[in-house]
């Protein structure tokens, strides 16, 4: 049976015969307020029952419904446009609601173009159906968990960082607070667990966490129902949290209670808990059939408390307008819809790869140009250390100094991770930063990946350049959604118009002596690699990290864009090359003006018998192969990748044009590994004599095998001999 026509038909009954639920009056919200908020009440639902229309008949896309949550209206009147809002995807009549705070807004118009996938669609541009609004301050949320609560803790945060030191690009004000809203299932998500708790514990040490998470509670996840009294037992007495509950179905009650727990966010810089409670109308979404897991008195129980049907008591009993007053209300928005979507489903339609690719890079943006920081700035941040720089040192302490040119060059610059501040790191890459920037621009983190790229990505909300530090590259498989489902997909199902740069600093890869296993020795980037519009940075030597994070970085900064930085754990202390004591891995520092651009390789030796591709610690394994194959008489040239990904495909290609062989030396496993992206690469490009060395599809093992399913020197050496007989 098709409950939307049932729940439609109850309301012209219903309110045709004067029979309206009983409940709470308005309290003391005027007239004035009450009629607007339930205009957009029954917008969201008559957009609700437009799009199913759409869908059947085959102009409109997937979507799942807000029937049954139109009491958000009144926590969007509650709060202010300037506050950002990352919506549960229920929130229609929050967006709508919102837009009637701003002028100029078209919510109907907009959310039918996004319903037809039209590439009109002001938010996504026909990329998808999402809730969100660039002049709302509404982010786009496709998220069918609490993915975004994460962000909302880092969004939080950073106004009360910037109030120190305001980024060129922020745009939230000092005394605006951030809202996240989520369902009562994704309350029990790891996520939202985790998010919950980091707010908790910032607020716990009486940092400034301006937050309103705000959980509607339907009592059901698709066909689970939530235990009764689960979201209140869990979260109204936990340390730093305050708890807030109210009817969903009065929206006068609700834009109270919402008014009263804002108004605490915003005085006290606490964050606040608003459990509202609601009911699902039409089942969860598309063509779920609640009657195959519910019982039908369960059912008619909640469309019988339609919102609808009790804003329209409120009305009535305040006197703002009759029953049938506020059904010709409902019904002219019906038609007006009905009229909209003639238009929207003829409206074009993204049509080619390229115009669905197109919003994957986000567009460039201005920024004031500096001049560097000033001597008298270097000389107090860095000390002695300035004296030190004229001598070689290994990749940690280059990476250190970099990071604090940047740090000084850059104020919205802003690190954050596990152990990074007071320790220096594990591998004392960050030491001395904290001492020199300060805890609120060195932040120490709880353990937890999700909430440090939550963080990073909520602060680039706000016009921060966050560098964030995953302490291991296993440690990433804990949070890779927020990077795959967070990070990567904004600027594209924004068309644009939202964007989170970052630099990822990850310290990863294998040949650590003595230390840690597969799980502090993770030699695979495949799940990096998988998402589009990543750049993955991989440096080798110290001189070439410090000057691609300076690139990291500036790519952030002005092209807005997510770099992962790999830093190859075993190449951090790494001072000989071919012989103890020959420090022909350390460097100097470079000068601060240095860097190396996107899609540059590094070339080393001029041979023509054989080329070997790699990166990384291969990169380091094959200098010292090389060096055994000259004095074999084979000329050999190594090609550091040094971007992988884009792979700087022409460069890549220009080089071992020259050569008779190559050699792909790839230290991550053989399934999934860039040597697959490269053999292809090469191959379609008619390249001949050919060959991979890469590490096994196995983990790494502790102890004297530490290295045994990895590339190695002899290894790269035989390889490449067997390859040149070959030829």
């Amino acid at each position: 049976m098709d409950r939307a026509a049932i729940v439609h038909d109850n309301f012209h009954r219903r309110l045709t015969a004067n029979d309206l639920p009983d409940g709470d009056g308005a309290g003391n919200m005027d007239v004035d307020t009450l009629l607007p908020l339930y205009r957009a009440q029954c917008l969201s639902r008559q957009l609700d029952r437009t799009s199913r229309a759409m869908q059947k008949a085959g102009q409109g896309y997937y979507t799942i419904g807000s029937s049954g949550h139109e009491g958000m209206a009144g926590v969007a009147h509650a709060l202010r446009p300037t506050d950002m809002a990352f919506l549960h995807y229920r929130d229609a009549a929050f967006q709508i609601a919102r837009a009637g705070q701003v002028p100029g807004q078209t919510p109907a118009w907009d959310i039918l173009l996004s319903f037809a996938a039209s590439a009109d669609d002001p938010m996504s541009g026909g990329r998808h159906k999402v809730l969100g609004s660039k002049a709302l301050n509404i982010p786009p949320q496709t998220s069918t968990i609490a993915s975004h609560l994460p962000k909302a803790v880092g969004a939080a945060y950073s106004i009360g960082l910037a109030k120190r030191a305001r980024p060129e690009h922020a745009h939230l004000p000092d005394d605006s607070i951030v809202m996240c809203s989520f369902g009562d299932a994704s309350a029990n998500h790891s996520t939202a667990q985790g998010a919950i708790n980091t707010a908790c514990w910032t607020s716990f040490q009486n940092v400034p966490l301006p937050l309103l998470f705000v959980c509607e509670d339907n009592g059901i996840g698709i066909s689970t129902p939530t235990p009764s009294g689960w979201i209140a037992a869990n979260f109204a007495h936990k340390p730093g949290l305050t708890y807030f509950t109210c009817d969903g179905l009065n929206v006068a009650e609700t834009a109270r209670v919402a008014a009263e727990a804002a108004a605490f966010v915003r005085r006290h810089k606490r964050p606040a808990f608003l459990h509202i409670r609601t009911v699902r109308l039409y089942g969860h979404a598309g063509s779920d059939v609640e009657m195959t897991y519910r019982a039908k008195a369960e059912i008619e129980a909640d469309e019988g408390n339609d919102p609808l049907l009790h804003t329209a008591r409120l009305l009535r009993d305040s006197g703002a307008c009759t029953p049938q007053d506020a059904l010709e209300i409902y019904e002219d928005i019906g038609a007006d819809c009905d009229a909209l979507a003639a238009k929207a489903t003829k409206r074009p339609r993204l049509q080619t790869a390229q115009d669905v690719s197109a919003s994957l890079i986000p567009p460039a943006r201005t920024c004031a140009p500096t001049n560097g920081p000033s001597p008298e700035a270097r000389e107090k941040a860095f000390g002695s250390d300035l004296k030190a720089m004229t001598d070689s040192q290994v990749m940690s302490k280059l990476i250190s100094w970099a990071l604090t040119d940047l740090m000084l060059e850059y104020p919205e610059v802003v690190m954050a991770g596990e152990d990074i501040g007071r320790k220096g790191g594990v591998y004392g890459a960050t030491q001395k930063l904290q001492s020199r920037f300060g805890p609120h621009r060195i932040i120490d983190t709880l353990l937890d990946e999700q909430s440090i790229l939550g963080l990073a990505i909520g602060m680039a909300h706000n016009g921060f350049v966050p560098i964030p530090e995953i302490q291991f590259l296993a440690y990433l498989h804990n949070a890779e959604d927020q990077l795959r489902g967070e990070a990567a997909t904004l600027p594209f199902f924004s068309n644009g118009q939202h964007t989170n740069p970052m630099v990822l600093r990850i310290a990863g890869l294998g040949y650590q002596r003595g230390f840690g296993g597969h799980f502090h020795n993770d030699n695979s980037l495949a799940v990096l690699r998988d998402i589009p519009g990543l750049i993955i940075a991989c440096p080798s030597r110290g001189d070439d990290a410090a000057k691609m994070l300076r690139e990291a970085v500036r790519l952030a900064r002005e092209e807005q864009r997510v770099v992962i930085f790999i830093e190859p754990i075993a190449l951090y202390p790494m001072r000989d090359l071919h012989e103890d004591g020959d420090k022909g891995w350390m460097s100097t520092y470079p000068t601060p003006d240095e860097r190396i651009g996107l899609g540059e390789i590094g070339v080393s030796g001029d041979g023509t018998d054989l080329a070997i591709l790699t990166y990384g610690n291969g990169r380091y394994l094959s200098e010292q192969a090389a060096k055994r194959l000259d004095a074999d008489g084979i000329k050999t040239r190594v090609i550091d990748l040094r971007w992988l990904a884009p792979l700087a495909t022409d460069a890549i290609l220009d080089q071992v044009r020259t050569c008779t062989s190559t050699l792909i030396v790839d230290e991550c496993r053989r399934t999934g590994s860039q040597s697959e992206a490269l053999m292809t690469l090469l191959t379609e490009a008619n390249i001949p004599n050919i060959a991979r060395l890469t590490a096994e599809d196995c983990f790494i093992a502790t102890g004297p095998a530490y290295a045994a399913t990895l590339p190695s020197t002899d290894g790269i050496v035989d390889a490449a001999k067997t390859l040149i007989s070959k030829s």
